[in-house]
């Protein structure tokens, strides 16, 4: 595994007490998700393989953003005001500035944000009972499993991959630290 540290299982107890808040927040993420793929086009349409690689991520974040709405429409919930994510402003606030540097930051933190968020879709896969949650949990683990090396074999693309390694060694480094001191929230980050 890529992340330099696992989630402790107090994050699933946490998910598991409160997994109607948490279906609220997972919404909220596939509808960001699909929103950074849009950006990433608008800031970058120059850039041919990485337009139809965001173009094909955002329908699927959409569709994981739909699948998750229907979940909690079974449950009678509402999407909630939109919550700022502490993990993904705590990992955005170490993008170094300058237009290249800028961009292997965005492509890299998209895929350590995503490599996280698969780790922990597993977790609820596998602590979840048999039924319908525990299924799509499992089905959308492996769905998102590819999702962070797209966004680090784009890196590679467009930039040296000494580059890439060492920059991604250090944005690791820095996410294990803001998971080692976030607290536990019912929420996916």
């Amino acid at each position: 595994m890529l992340l330099k540290v696992m989630t402790h299982s107090a994050w699933v107890d946490v998910v598991m007490s409160d997994f109607n808040r948490f279906l609220i927040d997972h919404a909220h993420a596939e509808k960001k998700a699909s929103g950074m793929a849009m950006s990433m086009i608008s800031h970058y349409p120059d850039k041919a393989e990485l337009v139809r690689a965001m173009i094909d991520l955002s329908l699927e974040e959409l569709i994981h953003f739909k699948q998750v709405m229907k979940l909690m429409a079974d449950r009678q919930l509402i999407l909630s005001a939109d919550e700022k994510d502490p993990y993904v402003n705590q990992l955005r606030s170490c993008f170094r500035r300058g237009t290249d540097v800028y961009f292997l930051d965005r492509l890299l933190a998209a895929g350590v944000i995503e490599a996280r968020g698969c780790e922990r879709f597993g977790l609820l896969a596998h602590a979840l009972p048999e039924g319908k949650l525990k299924t799509f949990y499992d089905t959308i683990t492996k769905s998102e499993a590819k999702h962070h090396e797209l966004f680090f074999d784009l890196a590679k693309l467009y930039f040296p991959i000494e580059v890439v390694e060492q920059r991604l060694e250090e944005m690791l480094v820095i996410e294990a630290d803001i998971v080692m001191h976030l607290p536990h929230r019912p929420c996916l980050h």
